[in-house]
């Protein structure tokens, strides 16, 4: 445990951002767990109305610095090609 008063403040500072980074990665993995099953079911259409809700959530992980920039653009590409692919 700390023991300087600015180490005690970076702990609780940490904890903090912490549990907002947790809830972000959460909503990012969530919402492309439901496009891959909606697409594995095959059921497109539901998936592609969730793929607004997914880049939104890939972009906020982007910006806040959970994820990089390209790793942000890699998976919203990659589900744009798993629509694509199941669409046919």
């Amino acid at each position: 445990m700390p023991i300087i008063k600015a180490a005690k403040k970076a702990l609780r500072s940490s904890a903090r951002k912490r549990v907002v980074n947790l809830r972000r990665t959460r909503a990012m993995k969530e919402v492309v767990k439901d496009i891959r099953d909606l697409t594995g079911k095959g059921s497109a259409k539901d998936a592609q109305a969730k793929l607004a809700n997914a880049y939104q959530a890939i972009d906020k992980a982007a910006k806040l610095g959970i994820i990089k920039k390209n790793a942000a653009s890699r998976k919203k590409s990659r589900l744009a090609q798993l629509l694509k692919k199941t669409a046919k």
